[in-house]
């Protein structure tokens, strides 16, 4: 599988390094340094509520090249002003395009605690990580049989590093506490088909005592994530492709949190230069690219170009109706938009596809017009659903169709004939998570920057 073939792949380069620089030098350094008893990694994973670690990660083997652009000392900074508990940075050049060096700036950049996230299978990499600034390092059980665990862990608390111990079964669980560990990994994402399921963490959580710090990775994309591990009594949470996909990293740190916001504003249909400067100085929450033929269609390339120019607090959604999924993965991968929207009849095999490929949330728009359409909502695999009453003339769905419904277990995006009139309505008797509109914000046929204003002026007074 291919946790072997990169196991295998980091002796040959490990045997590399030593021969360029010894072992003996390497340990002699590290001995050299101070090898304090704080922890600063397990005080920071120990905190009230579940901790984030963000991960600075260029590539991966299942999902390729996740960010073209790699300014990676912007973002490990980003991710501390955003809140996060520690920063996780991949070291391993071959399948994740890490760098040592990586580690090296960002240790010295940051204040809080660094780890040194590579595929541990000498004690090089431990002495190493103690000399690049780490603050722990990750211990794999699936690559690592028990005796040499102990003795990587015994080693790295020597340093005064952390060790987070990566398990994936009840097997590497036991063997993890037997090793005597402080923290316990759980990846959801299964090494053999890469297949990625949330609840492993969640059947695996009930195996470690409370005194453990346990540390939930991979698949997390949507605040009922959170919940979920949080019920569970989750200490951390490891995310990587999701920060690293997102263009506001603090704004997705507070949606995966659940933070409270008022009713966000999504404005639609952008499709002219103008429109553009109207978004920069109105900032709505999210501004839309209708991708789809419509009399608001814009191209892959109109919104490239675009994209550069809406402020970076913007988060932009692409509109697509019966799209392929190819091609909609394609304009998510080349950091075009930061939310997919889908207006046709995507059924939640598509949705499915798109979540095991990348992790740019889903928004799925439905037409309600009778409580059955509202059942169907329940049963959509997105990660948001737009209520719409569905022709794009501007009308309202008849809102009493949700009164006496239970809460929908996604953030709600309510649209369809909302605007200026009627905006303020709409809020204090749903509070939806978002508010889209399109065509209410035009006059003969293009955006209006007056109503714009105006819109954002209501909903804030709400």
């Amino acid at each position: 599988m291919i946790l072997d073939e990169i196991a295998a792949a980091t002796r040959i380069r490990v045997a590399k390094e030593k021969e360029e620089v010894s072992l003996e030098e390497v340990k002699a350094k590290a001995l050299s340094m101070e090898a304090g008893r704080e922890f600063p990694f397990e005080k920071a994973l120990k905190k009230d509520g579940i901790s984030f670690i963000c991960e600075v990660k260029k590539a991966s083997p299942s999902k390729g090249l996740i960010a073209k652009d790699f300014p990676y000392l912007q973002i490990a900074k980003e991710y501390e002003a955003a809140g996060a508990s520690a920063i996780s940075v991949l070291t391993e050049p071959q399948y994740f395009q890490g760098s040592k060096e990586y580690l090296r700036e960002i240790a010295q950049e940051v204040s809080i605690p660094v780890l040194r996230k590579d595929f541990t299978v000498d004690a090089y990499q431990i002495y190493e990580a103690k000399i690049l600034g780490a603050s722990a390092v990750l211990l794999i059980c699936a690559i690592l049989d028990e005796d040499t665990l102990k003795e990587y862990f015994q080693l790295a608390d020597s340093l005064g590093l952390s060790a987070i111990v990566e398990a994936h079964t009840r097997e590497e669980v036991e063997m993890a506490l037997r090793a005597g560990v402080r923290v316990i990994g759980v990846n959801n994402r299964n090494l053999k088909n890469f297949e990625v399921d949330i609840t492993t963490s969640q059947k695996l959580r009930s195996l470690v005592p409370a005194e453990y710090v346990f540390v939930s990775e991979s698949g997390i994309r949507t605040p009922q994530d959170i919940q979920a591990l949080r019920e569970h009594q989750v200490d951390a949470v490891l995310i990587g492709e999701a920060f690293m996909r997102s263009h506001h990293k603090k704004e997705e740190l507070a949606r995966l949190r659940g933070d409270e916001k008022e009713t966000r504003v999504k404005m639609c249909g952008m499709f002219r230069e103008e429109d553009m400067n109207y978004v920069n100085q109105v900032k709505p929450d999210f501004m839309g690219f209708v991708f789809a033929k419509s009399s608001r269609q814009v191209t892959k390339e109109q919104a490239r170009i675009w994209r550069k120019k809406i402020d970076p607090s913007v988060s932009v959604v692409g509109v697509f109706v019966d799209e392929t999924v190819e091609n909609v993965i394609e304009t998510a991968k080349d950091g075009i938009i930061d939310y997919i929207q889908l207006h046709g009849q995507e059924d939640n095999k598509m949705i499915d596809w798109i979540h095991h490929e990348i992790t740019t949330p889903v928004i799925q728009a439905f037409k309600i017009r009778s409580k059955e359409d509202i059942r169907r909502v329940r049963d959509s695999h997105a990660d948001y659903y737009l209520l719409d009453y569905g022709k794009g003339d501007g009308r309202t769905f008849n809102w009493s169709l949700l009164e006496g419904e239970e809460p929908f277990a996604k953030p709600v995006f309510l649209a369809g004939g909302i605007g200026p009139e009627n905006i303020e309505e709409a809020v204090s008797r749903f509070h939806p998570y978002a508010v889209d509109m399109s065509s209410s914000l035009e006059t003969d046929g293009v955006k209006d920057l007056e109503k714009m204003k105006e819109v954002i002026r209501r909903i804030r007074n709400v």
